[in-house]
């Protein structure tokens, strides 16, 4: 079986040992496989946070770690129009609807409600905008009022029907349409978000294995959801353990002591990074997954 892979970044910070890890798992993947590609996507859509020097640096890390790809790296930044195009199909077909809701709208409301509906990831958006009419929809947008687009996850769910998507450590999952409710799919400031850009790219360069960290399950649901819409083929998943910190925290960006550039400048090999990354890499090859 043909396996193409991808490690998507954000040059917002350089990579640490959690990088590492999610890199390895990607790259050795696709390495151990005939034929196998390993690409590297910059996700840099919010161009308030990235920096040039952080393309060079994880360039530099993943080189460092003996992790090379395959091909041009991709930017995210640079695919706009495509993000656009599949935004406006959903548009015209009335499964994403303008969200006007600043953040303290949203806190006000979910304040006001006896019990908000909450997610995986905290409280779900009240649904605000949906409720508003068409009518008002147009006139706030003529008027040109900020906004986002989100999914409506109800309209969505009846038009995909029952779907399920497959992880090689979870097994088969049944998409819940509703798990993070209507979902930003074009942010206001940027004109599209993680969700709808990572489904567009994942199709675009025929990514056949999406392997990423046990905390984006979750996501997962809208993905299969949108790749169904949107007509996109579905990948297979392997969603991997992490890496935690002391306190038993996933590993962040403000973790320097464990930066990739931080370990090398105290003087460790490469390999000696990589060991550190060795216990999970056994706990995925041990389940025959990697």
């Amino acid at each position: 079986m043909m396996v193409r892979t991808r490690f998507a970044p954000s040059p917002t910070g350089r990579l640490h040992l959690g990088h590492a890890l999610a890199a390895r798992v990607a790259w050795e993947w696709a390495r151990r496989a005939a034929d196998g590609v390993f690409l590297l996507r910059f996700e840099d859509i919010d161009a308030t946070r990235v920096r040039e020097e952080f393309y060079h640096g994880i360039e530099e890390d993943l080189e460092w770690l003996g992790l090379t790809w395959d091909g041009e790296p991709l930017r995210q930044s640079g695919r706009t129009a495509a993000y656009e195009a599949e935004l406006a199909g959903l548009r015209a077909r009335g499964l994403v609807y303008p969200c006007f809701c600043t953040r303290r709208e949203i806190q006000e409301e979910w304040s006001r409600m006896a019990a908000a509906p909450h997610g995986p990831e905290g409280p779900l958006y009240p649904g605000t905008c949906r409720a508003l009419t068409a009518e008002k929809r147009e006139e706030m947008l003529v008027a040109g009022v900020p906004h986002s687009w989100r999914l409506d996850a109800h309209e969505a769910a009846a038009l995909a029907g029952p779907l399920t998507f497959h992880d090689l450590r979870f097994g088969a999952i049944a998409v819940d349409p509703a798990l993070l409710g209507d979902v930003v799919l074009a942010r206001k400031d940027i004109g599209t978000a993680y969700h709808l850009a990572v489904v567009v790219d994942d199709a675009f360069q025929q990514i056949t294995h999406v392997t990423r960290g046990q905390d984006l399950l979750p996501s997962t649901h809208v993905h299969r959801l949108l790749q169904e819409l949107l007509g996109l083929p579905q990948p297979l998943y392997l969603h991997h353990p992490l890496l935690l910190d002391d306190e038993g925290k996933r590993l962040a960006k403000r973790h320097d002591a464990l930066a990739i550039a931080t370990l090398r400048e105290a003087g460790m090999a490469p390999a000696e990074v990589l060991a550190r990354t060795d216990a999970l890499m056994r706990a995925v090859s041990a389940g025959g997954l990697v």
